[in-house]
């Protein structure tokens, strides 16, 4: 994405926070129009046509409960067999639909979003509570994680090998490797990348030559919609791509369980990511399951530091979309000379933080996504004051227009090293910060978890060697400004988990994601 005031601005997570004024000016008139269509019915699309079940649901806005920005379809068990078998129907003409055409088809979907990106980021910020940076730069990760895997198809040459005959006398015998979808594909998104991290595996899945069933998270079921008209206006066949809506319980059991879907990819908790895995390992034919698990992401800082840099990265990485990532930082280890100057810059950035309407250009934290959030946030907020020490926050926003949304401030606290805060992870605007001895220390606090997503350091140059040797976390950044743990986007940082937070060791927007959706075939064919 780039202006045409500034074409040489090119929009990531890296560079999202010095923005051209014409950025802003877009993004505002695509708002404006958006909000003009509010409130509309929404289908599911089954085997290329509208699906309606007779009942919807809503979605409102985290930023006010008041404000209804859809209703749709709300389905169950029959409408997950239903699509996973028009799935299953489509999936032979799309394998053999040759891998170019099938690239050019996604790069037209690519291209497609590229041009709606102010509109979907739009509806993304109202209803997710993103603030326009962070929803902008969402869109446009969809539309290069897309086009990254298209790149890594052709690249490959279709991932199609001749290997050398072997030599028999009198016959010629002709050998190839070569690698195949699998056949249906479900992908479970999530709500708080539920565009990314809806057409990123999509697009991998599609470009392998799999087609998918798609459920959206129901909080975010109107993200899941502008996505699935993406490809539905880039003109893929009839049942490649299908869209289904409803709850977890039910609809998304039944598709998961469902004997015509080959293979999945799942973003979400690692209670649910875990019962998933044995689930797809069980039987007489186990499905593979690309299952991403969240984190308790920690970042490490040394009496060496630059402890202007570390404060500015910590707090992008603990409050950016109010906590909500999988690779948000919620602890921080400090060596203890630093620690003091350390919390001392912490609490001054995070208390000047804007909290308010995030679709605003003057407020950088929205509301967290919902009630079931919220509890969350008054039982953690009571478990620190209770049982360590607050430093800031721990309290629910209710002034004035705030009232309407689900608004918190952002959390810093420490309490003992057994806490379960330490431990689980939140999924809020909640930090602890904690005093260590030495490097090794830290190393060791950070690693002390089921978790591996991502991981941060702030230190001198001869510690980092270190620091990468031993960290257990598949994205790791040193003395990074722009995020201590966040931030990652294809091309430049491939992003998985180790331990807990993945199952395959393979990370979204790497060089070795796309092979996951193929399975080999050795041929031999003797003439």
């Amino acid at each position: 994405m780039s202006s045409k005031a500034e074409p040489d601005f090119r929009l990531t997570y890296a560079s999202m926070f010095d923005p051209p004024p014409a950025l802003h000016e877009r993004f505002d008139a695509a708002l404006r129009q958006v909000r003009t269509g509010l409130g509309a019915e929404h289908a599911m699309t089954i085997d290329g046509r509208r699906h309606e079940t007779g009942q919807c649901f809503e979605v409102r806005s985290p930023i006010d409960t008041g404000l209804v920005l859809g209703r749709f379809a709300l389905g169950g068990p029959d409408d997950a067999a239903r699509a996973a078998e028009a799935a299953r129907r489509a999936a032979p003409g799309w394998a053999a639909t040759p891998w170019r055409d099938r690239l050019a088809l996604l790069r037209r979907a690519a291209a497609l979003i590229e041009q709606r990106v102010y509109a979907i980021s739009a509806a993304l910020a109202l209803e997710v509570g993103k603030n326009r940076m962070e929803s902008l730069g969402e869109v446009q990760e969809t539309a290069d994680l897309i086009s990254w895997y298209c790149d890594r198809m052709e690249e490959a040459g279709g991932f199609d090998r001749a290997l050398p005959d072997e030599p028999l006398a009198g016959w010629r015998s002709r050998n190839r490797t070569l690698l195949k979808p699998w056949g249906a594909w479900a992908v479970v998104a999530p709500f708080n990348f539920p565009v990314a991290l809806a057409g990123g595996p999509i697009g991998a899945a599609l470009a392998a030559g799999n087609t998918v069933v798609f459920k959206v998270a129901s909080s975010t079921a109107w993200s899941g919609r502008l996505l699935m008209d993406i490809f539905d206006d880039a003109g893929l066949p009839a049942g490649v791509v299908n869209l289904v809506s409803g709850p977890g319980g039910t609809l998304g059991e039944a598709l998961l369980g469902s004997p015509a879907i080959a293979g999945a990819t799942f973003t979400g908790s690692h209670e649910v990511g875990m019962a998933l895995l044995r689930r797809f390992v069980a039987g007489a034919r186990p499905r593979p399951l690309i299952a991403e698990m969240g984190g308790k992401n920690a970042a490490l800082v040394s009496r060496h530091a630059d402890l202007d840099r570390a404060a500015l990265g910590i707090v992008r990485s603990a409050f950016g979309l109010q906590g909500q990532k999988c690779s948000a930082c919620s602890r921080v280890f400090v060596e203890r000379p630093a620690a003091a100057a350390l919390r001392e810059r912490l609490l001054a950035r995070t208390e000047a933080i804007a909290i308010g309407d995030p679709t605003e250009a003057a407020n950088w934290m929205g509301p967290v996504i919902d009630a079931g959030a919220l509890a969350r946030y008054r039982r953690a907020a009571d478990e620190l004051r209770r049982d360590g020490q607050l430093l800031t926050g721990a309290r629910v926003l209710d002034d004035g227009a705030l009232a309407r949304g689900h608004f918190v401030a952002p959390t810093i606290g420490s309490v003992d090293a057994g806490h379960r805060l330490w431990r689980d992870e939140l999924f809020l605007p909640f930090l602890l910060v904690a005093e260590v001895e030495s490097l090794d220390e830290a190393i060791a606090r950070a690693n002390a978890t089921d978790y591996g997503l991502t991981a941060g350091f702030y230190g001198a140059r001869e510690e980092i060697p270190v620091f990468l040797d031993r960290i257990e976390a598949g994205v790791t950044y040193v003395n990074r400004p722009q995020g201590a743990t966040t931030g990652a986007w294809p091309g430049y940082q491939a992003f998985g988990g180790w331990k807990g937070s993945g199952s395959t060791g393979k990370a979204i927007g790497s060089f070795w994601y796309l092979p996951q959706y193929l399975r080999e075939q050795s041929q031999t064919v003797v003439d």
